[in-house]
């Protein structure tokens, strides 16, 4: 048998490579540090603490998988708070936490701030008034279009019920938009044509404050996110709550394509199918500053892209297609 002697030079230089792969891995994707660690015969177990604050829209979802992740990993700390996608972004690209909730469209200028974001979920925002409006049998029927939305919440052209619906007795159009910087009103704008500045109204914080201005005012008119409209217990509106139906042909009255707010499980399927335009239907997101590398955070997003989905329809949201996380799932990577 051939015995063969390893030069000096030759292990050294082996070694070299080896110490340089291991700091080239370690800098790829999501890094595993000392929060996972292994005991002997057992798995990988997980611990550290999740920030995350913004978005109302995401609000309920997050802490909907937060509650479920931690039944599997009950060592991991998961911290949230809702104040608006605005807050939520301003405090993920200054690292006050760990992940913003997000619910717009990133924007150039906030792509060029290091910006990192993922998909997690879709809903919608939904033009909403009370279920006492004087005109609600009328609007329900006729429905309105985006051009006279824009003729209410930006152009302030229209201004009375009566006159929406070319009819008697007249009443006093009250609008109600938010106060603070969030997804649900750059989302209506956008799909108005301008940004949440160009809005209108009775600024009012929050998605659960506007929801209930709206209900409380006859005459009044807002927007909501689709998980404040209606109610993931009963898949029905909330009682006092009611929501315009948009007349997408503008042909004058709701057809029945278009007739899908009755309850939350149709309104989804709308959504999903993309029969509810796009605004005001998004994707909602969670950023970063820059890609992830806690592992405790790699982990809890990609447990959301996966195990994490089958929640979502039961929470009141879209679930992503395939294709959708797919992609989302190659972002970690």
């Amino acid at each position: 048998m051939r015995v063969f002697h390893l030069s000096q030079p030759f292990i050294v230089k082996m070694s070299t490579i080896l110490v340089l792969i291991i700091y080239l891995s370690s800098l790829s994707g999501c890094k595993r540090t000392d929060s996972v660690k292994k005991s002997a015969g057992t798995d990988a177990k997980l611990h550290g603490t999740i920030t995350l604050s913004g978005a109302f829209a995401l609000y309920p979802m997050t802490v909907k998988w937060a509650e479920e992740f931690r039944k599997l990993h009950p060592d991991v700390r998961i911290d949230i708070s809702a104040g608006g996608a605005g807050k939520g972004m301003a405090d993920a690209l200054s690292g006050t936490v760990d992940l913003g909730m997000f619910s717009r469209e990133i924007m150039p200028a906030e792509k060029e701030r290091d910006v990192w974001w993922i998909a997690v979920t879709k809903d919608a925002v939904l033009p909403t008034i009370s279920a006492r409006n004087p005109v609600i049998n009328e609007l329900k029927k006729q429905g309105v279009t985006q051009v006279q939305f824009r003729a209410m919440f930006i152009d302030e052209t229209l201004r009375d019920w009566g006159e929406l619906l070319g009819s008697v007795p007249k009443a006093p159009i009250h609008l109600y938009t938010r106060s603070d910087a969030c997804g649900a009103a750059g989302t209506w704008a956008q799909y108005l044509g301008g940004v949440q500045e160009d809005l209108h109204g009775i600024g009012v914080y929050g998605d659960p404050g506007l929801a209930e201005a709206v209900k409380k005012d006859p005459l009044g008119i807002g927007y909501n996110n689709t998980i404040y409209i209606y109610s993931a217990g009963t898949n029905q509106k909330y009682p006092g709550l009611e929501v315009i139906p948009i007349d997408i042909n503008a042909n004058g009255r709701i057809d029945p394509e278009e007739d899908f707010y009755d309850s939350m499980t149709a309104m989804m399927a709308a959504i999903a199918a993309g029969r509810y335009p796009s605004p005001p239907a998004r994707e909602l997101y969670f950023v970063a500053r820059g890609k992830p590398e806690s592992p405790v955070v790699c982990e809890f997003l990609k447990w959301i892209l996966s195990e994490g989905q089958p929640y979502v329809s039961s929470a009141g949201y879209v679930p992503l297609s395939r294709e959708v996380i797919s992609e989302q799932l190659e972002k970690l990577r």
